[in-house]
């Protein structure tokens, strides 16, 4: 028998949490973690593992699937940027982010945010037809 132990880092553990559409462990953020979100016409502050888990547990409540991710090591953490799809009551959703992540003792101390908003299907529809007209 082998007892294998687990190697995944705190952001392993957050992207594996936002594509499955599951709450993040409250050990992936340290206890005094700070968000600095930014979203269409909105900023705020988001402090607290309980907090930032409550909050993401709104943002990424349906399992999806990611078009595009990028994870970038950086000096004291990670740069994560995607794209992710899912469906929400049966609509196609999409949103793009950029979470620049540091890390300390294994927890992710610091996470700032920019999205792009929350797409729907209408919207994914007219993205794609722009993208279409631009070509051209």
């Amino acid at each position: 028998m082998t007892t294998q132990t687990s190697s995944l880092t705190a952001v392993d553990r957050f992207v594996a949490a936002i594509e499955a559409g599951v709450r993040i462990d409250g050990d992936i953020f340290a206890a005094d973690a700070v968000v600095d979100a930014t979203v269409p016409n909105w900023r705020w502050t988001i402090r607290g593992a309980a907090a930032i888990a409550d909050t993401f547990a709104g943002w990424f409540a349906d399992p999806g699937a990611f078009e595009t991710v990028r994870r970038t090591p950086l000096p004291d953490g990670e740069l994560l940027e995607f794209t992710l799809a899912w469906r929400e009551n049966g609509v196609p959703h999409a949103c793009h982010q950029a979470h620049r992540l540091t890390l300390r003792d294994g927890s992710i101390v610091e996470d700032t945010v920019f999205c792009g908003g929350r797409w729907n299907a209408a919207l994914l529809a007219e993205m794609a037809e722009a993208d279409r007209d631009d070509a051209h």
